[in-house]
């Protein structure tokens, strides 16, 4: 049975019907031995539905890789045939050497040629039986506006943090460049569903093409074990906030169970949006940052990606390396070589390393013919008017370098725009003195680390060298403090790419370091480097997953939300949302009824503008204290002038004002209080400190309460008042650890009130006073949203098994919203709260009038 969320996701987000897909829909010929034949959909939604998987007696380990592209190298023969063969510098074929020998890996994703359409299910059913790869066949006009549209116009220089500014600059946002990227998202879903066993497989989604491939997938198997890793930066809030579709993709990243990133920086941006723009909290628990959504905790791994050790150290031993290396020798002997490998794209700052190198040789004419800048231009991954400025901009800068310092024998820059086979770029990395990256924005780049390890050689590139074997290596890096390699690289110089002369300094510290100190940071970074390979990345991110999954099968799950705002709520087992027809059964049926409310965030929206009581409300409540059956009670944080004002209409109400200590049983006895408190004189303590911080802290504010101080920073920035909160927690907790009161954070507040007051007491004492006075409760009703309210329901659990209640009594504990609580019950929002107390105050009415009816009968 089909979830009621849509499930068309992308009809939904465009607005119109999907792209058509040649083979889209097909299943391939033939399948491995492991598929989804009863596939875990998500069961139709109801009072208690929640999905059940089907289980799985396979006990092997498998992963799904996905990624834009397959590992694949592909050759057309001129019959029109195609071959294929592996591609060795595939991240997604790399990383399988960290994953365990009895680990099976598919791979999903597309081809880097066009398939015909009539040939498309021989080749996926070849790829599937030899490479284990289901490629997603995209059509051309489709994977245009996917590829070079959405993902290289939007999303690539916005995650590199550029602006949209003009048309020229990013270009404005298009809505069908968005529908198409959903569409391909989709596309590859299929295709995962194809081949995936959900119970047991594993699934690694790669990079920003696929940021919304997890809504499609957790939609479809509830409990699938899924992981992301993003490959580019990610941007501030600042920068990602102006993105239209900004929310869809950070809920779609959270359908994730585990979210990896190259840097911290790169993952507090991700937490700072989410926090932002969700209003989502994380914390660090045993090391372990968690962003718990809807009862789900997402997992975030910070872990820098590592080369190949083995694939480069084979280059390095192959014959035609250490010839390059010879002749490289000979062409640059009694020269210096700086080298740079950059794509030919905007970011990678190819003109700015030009002029810095202009520079150095302005200042220091001494180096003129002794100091070459080597600079490997790759092809541009992408295209467009911005590509074509940079190679143009490339060449003016490189002509007239040359021509200002060039001279016969000797040329200061040397471009290499042609393509080089990987071991003629590793002949280069031997031969260079010193490697410079200076990107003004990457996501990690491996060049770095590539050079480490080619400058570390072997014996035979010793020989090629004419180098002494018995001399320790070394090497310099230059590198740009704006790259993701660059925190794991503590001996490199690092630099500010903009600061040209910087940049021309960092080049002549580089030659003129002694060499012991050189070194001394090669040392560092080949320990670093050489241990911190894709193999340990890769089984890295594989154990945080199988860590972030272990607790699937014990969770309940329900699927919420329509297109890409769907999400999965996972909770306990014994959690479920409260039936009216149930309780207003039993609040029939019972004789002796105990009723404890909570008010803000359980009968009114917190935070809303006006949060005193609507006259319907107030109706409702009068109505449930009218019978005589019942005990009600407010219990509130609020203070006792607020709670009188409010529900002065309700006589027979019962109010505990500020979370239990003061309280009075109806509107005409007198307040008590729960807990003597001799003295508030640490008040004069704590008050000056708040202060401190409400002064350095816009948009915070002190609310004093009688028994209390509160703290709040609703209203102010959302980090930098967590930041503040936590730093006030700590000083008053410092300087009031000799005190009796206690120091707690809550929903943007940090409060200091006595030792032992929380609205637990109120429902002890309630239970309490009916036992004493002859009415054993037989029917327990406490609602509640937040902390605070947590002590009562931990009461009235707690009273189940003691003299309290009735044997027979029937307790009902409900928090608002669906998310881990003491609660056994949940109902949505302060609108189904609202209409179950209806439903129970009208089942009053109705008794009281049927028992109206039979006096005056009699």
């Amino acid at each position: 049975m089909m979830s009621r969320s849509y499930t068309n996701l992308f009809e939904l987000a465009s607005g119109e019907t999907p792209l058509p897909s040649s083979g889209f829909g097909r299943h391939i010929g033939k399948k491995l031995s492991r598929v989804a034949t009863v596939p875990g959909i998500l069961s139709e939604l109801d009072e208690e539905g929640f999905s059940s998987d089907v289980p799985s007696s396979v006990s092997q380990e498998r992963m799904i890789l996905v990624g834009n592209q397959l590992p694949l190298r592909v050759q057309s023969g001129p019959d029109g045939s195609w071959t294929f063969s592996w591609d060795e510098d595939s991240l997604l074929l790399q990383l399988k050497d960290g994953l365990n020998e009895d680990v099976e890996i598919i791979y999903v994703g597309c081809l880097r040629e066009q398939i015909d359409p009539k040939d498309q299910d021989d080749v996926a059913q070849h790829l599937l039986e030899n490479f284990k790869c289901v490629p997603a066949f995209i059509p051309p006009e489709l994977f245009t506006k996917f590829y070079h549209g959405f993902c290289k116009q939007h999303l690539w220089p916005l995650f590199h943090y550029m602006l949209p500014l003009s048309p020229d600059l990013g270009g404005r946002f298009d809505r069908s460049l968005w529908q198409a990227y959903v569409s391909v998202n989709k596309i590859f879903a299929d295709k995962v569903m194809e081949v995936i066993s959900p119970d047991d497989d594993f699934v690694w989604v790669h990079d920003y093409h696929l940021m919304v491939l997890p809504t499609f997938l957790r939609k479809r198997f509830n409990r699938v074990k899924l992981g992301f890793f993003l490959h580019s930066p990610f941007p501030s809030s600042e920068i990602y906030r102006t993105l239209p579709v900004r929310d869809e993709l950070l809920r779609a990243l959270l359908n994730s169970d585990l979210i990896g990133f190259h840097t911290f920086d790169y993952a507090r941006h991700f937490l700072s949006c989410c926090s932002r723009m969700l209003g989502l909290s994380y914390q660090s628990k045993r090391g372990y940052i968690g962003l718990e959504y809807y009862g789900r905790t997402v997992s975030i791994k910070i872990l820098p990606v590592g080369i190949h050790l083995k694939q480069l150290r084979n280059v390095l031993d192959l014959p035609e390396t250490q010839s390059k290396v010879a002749e490289l020798r000979d062409k640059f002997r009694g020269q210096t070589v700086l080298l740079g490998v950059d794509d030919m794209d905007i970011f990678k700052g190819i003109s700015l390393k030009l002029l810095a190198f202009e520079n150095l040789l302005t200042q220091h004419p001494e180096k003129r013919g002794k100091v070459v800048l080597v600079q490997i231009a790759n092809p541009a991954r992408g295209r467009g008017r911005d590509v074509l400025e940079v190679q143009s901009e490339t060449h003016t800068t490189w002509e007239r370098i040359n021509r200002k310092f060039g001279r016969p024998g000797y040329e200061p820059v040397i471009l290499i725009d042609t393509p080089l086979q990987f071991y003629e770029r590793i002949a280069y990395y031997v031969v260079s003195e010193c490697c410079l990256v200076t990107a003004v924005r990457d996501g990690m780049n491996l060049i770095p680390y590539e050079y480490i390890i080619s400058r570390q050689g072997n014996d035979k590139l010793d020989v090629a060298l004419g180098a002494n074997p018995s001399i320790p290596k070394k090497s310099m890096l230059v590198v740009s403090e704006f790259i993701g390699c660059s925190p794991s690289l503590s001996g490199a110089i690092r630099v500010n790419p903009w600061n040209i002369d910087a940049v021309a300094e960092a080049m002549d510290s580089a030659l003129i370091i002694a060499e012991p100190e050189k070194q001394m940071r090669h040392e560092k970074h080949y320990r670093y480097v050489s241990t911190h390979d894709v193999a340990y990345w890769a089984r890295s991110f594989w154990q945080d997953l199988e860590r972030s999954c272990r607790d699937h099968e014990r969770r309940r799950c329900w699927g919420i939300g329509f297109g890409l705002g769907f999400r999965v709520v996972a909770l306990d087992p014994d959690f479920r949302k409260l039936s009216v027809e149930h309780i207003v059964s039993a609040y029939k049926r019972t004789k002796k009824r105990a009723i404890l409310l909570d008010y803000d965030g359980t009968m009114t929206v917190q935070n809303s503008i006006s949060t005193s009581p609507s006259p319907e409300v107030s109706g409702m409540l009068n109505s449930l204290c009218k019978d005589p059956k019942n005990v009600v009670f407010i219990v509130s944080g609020k203070d006792r002038a607020t709670l009188t004002e409010w529900f002065s209409s309700c006589e027979n109400l019962g109010v505990a004002a500020e979370h239990g200590y003061f309280l009075r049983e109806n509107k005409d006895a007198d307040w008590e209080t729960c807990i003597a408190v001799p003295d508030f004189y640490w008040k004069q303590i704590a008050e000056p400190v708040m202060k401190l911080y409400t002064e350095t802290t816009d948009g915070s504010t002190i609310e004093t309460k009688e028994s209390g101080l509160v703290w709040n920073y609703q209203y102010a920035d959302p980090d930098f008042g967590s930041c503040q909160a936590k730093e006030l927690l700590d000083h008053l907790e410092s300087v009031l650890s000799n005190e009796p009161v206690t120091v707690k954070s809550g929903q943007n507040i940090v409060e200091v009130k006595p030792q032992g007051i929380n609205k637990g007491l109120v429902a002890d004492r309630l239970l309490t006073t009916m036992k004493q006075r002859g009415m054993l409760p037989d029917f327990v009703l406490c609602i509640g949203d937040d902390r605070s309210d947590e002590d009562m329901f931990e009461a009235i659990t707690r009273a189940v098994a003691g003299p309290s209640l009735s044997p027979v009594a029937e307790v009902f504990a409900c928090t608002v919203g669906r998310k881990p609580s003491k609660a056994r019950y949940f109902l949505e929002d302060p609108i189904e709260i609202l209409r179950m107390l209806q439903g129970l105050a009208g089942a009053s009415e109705s008794c009281m009038l049927k028992g109206f009816q039979k006096v005056v009968l009699e």
